[in-house]
């Protein structure tokens, strides 16, 4: 993972100026190469050893202790947190004999980590927060609604888009599309991310590769050789929002492959960005958690997955980060207006239907799409 630019004497001056949220900080220290373990929540309840408490296995920036409150409150203090850079990677950790009590996949990912057999079924009747899940992003390959078998509990859905500069950046014929990642006149100015998860699945729409086919050698031709055309005009491969967000701001780069969050932060800040809606359609996907097989602390893994069901958890996701949230009455909390803004809506399914929706692909292409991206990035 690329590691964060700026010193630690410039880090802590951002945090203690306001520069930096704490979850960009957590972003910071993940691209480090640093996992952070909170510090608890303030809590009238004793503190229990690291070791008396569940883990959750997760993307850096999702390791923050405001985003657990049912479980701080109810334990006395944050999970413990281990952090991974992608979903791959977490699971080919998994795989070589790495515990966790919860991990942290997407929909694309489901059936395969089920068919691995390293997780196990969720007993919803221990979550008080599950009636309050949209059905919708529950009924997903991998779970069997019918007979209330669930390995995956949906907590986030979103798009994966670009994030630019509306004073630095002009659409060819003023349309938005993916093309201006590969526009020749911002040359060195452009910054995709770093794992093929989200950046060989964006490149594909762009390609007019259908997702059905996404998998066959002719189209992982066709994306392979697009990427590799767009190798010189590369400014950087993100592996953190906060570096992306600080290269938009300055104008260092004008246009960025990027999530939800990212223009929600910028735009907080004052920056003049957009997230686009390109013509060809963005990519659309539902995050959630997973109880590995061996959870140590199994009663506790399913306090970590109800909490993130909640509708506390729910109304901080949505309002501070700009993501969809499962709980149906946190997204309810907000008007259409506001949801509008942040390019989420009540109608989850009519989101979700008009980008172009992740679907499940098998351990073979996940590897030749993950080592093709790694030469082409690496200039090969």
């Amino acid at each position: 993972m690329k590691k964060s630019e700026l010193s630690h004497d410039e880090l802590i001056e951002r945090i203690r100026d306001g520069k930096l949220s704490r979850r960009q900080f957590s972003q910071v220290l993940a691209a480090a190469g640093i996992s952070l373990v909170a510090a608890p929540m303030l809590s009238g309840k004793a503190m229990a050893s690291p070791e008396d408490q569940a883990t959750f296995f997760t993307w850096g920036g999702w390791d923050l202790p405001e985003l657990f409150p049912d479980y701080t409150e109810k334990h006395g203090e944050p999970p413990n947190f281990a952090a991974y850079g992608s979903s791959e990677e977490g699971f080919t950790k998994m795989r070589a004999g790495f515990v966790a009590d919860v991990a942290h996949p997407y929909n694309a990912e489901i059936p395969r980590w089920v068919e691995s057999g390293l997780f196990q079924p969720i007993d919803t009747s221990k979550l008080k927060n599950w009636g309050d899940v949209i059905p919708e992003l529950i009924d997903l390959p991998g779970n069997d609604v019918a007979n209330n078998t669930i390995y995956f509990a949906p907590f986030d859905w979103g798009q994966t888009s670009i994030t630019y500069r509306t004073d630095l950046v002009e659409f060819e014929g003023g349309e938005e599309s993916w093309n201006v990642l590969w526009d020749e006149r911002y040359k060195g100015k452009i910054s995709m991310l770093g794992g093929a998860g989200d950046a060989w699945w964006c490149a594909a729409i762009y390609a007019g590769v259908d997702f059905t086919e996404i998998h066959t050698k002719e189209s992982l031709d066709k994306v392979a050789a697009l990427l590799r055309k767009q190798r010189p005009l590369i400014r950087t491969y993100a592996s953190d929002t906060t570096t992306t967000n600080q290269a938009l701001a300055s104008g260092e780069i004008v246009a960025a492959m990027t999530w939800n969050d990212s223009a929600v932060s910028l735009r907080g800040e004052g920056i003049p960005v957009k997230f686009a809606k390109p013509k060809e359609g963005a990519l659309t996907w539902v995050g959630g958690v997973m109880i590995h097989r061996d959870a140590p602390h199994l009663e506790k893994a399913h306090d970590i997955v109800d909490s993130m069901l909640s509708y506390e958890r729910g109304r901080y996701e949505i309002e501070v980060d700009g993501y969809g949230h499962s709980n149906a009455k946190a997204l309810a909390s907000f008007t259409e207006e506001k949801l509008a803004d942040l390019g989420l809506s009540l109608d989850v399914a009519g989101v979700l239907g008009a980008g172009h929706f992740m679907t499940p692909q098998t351990q073979a292409f996940d590897t030749d799409s993950n080592t093709l991206y790694e030469e082409i990035k690496a200039g090969f």
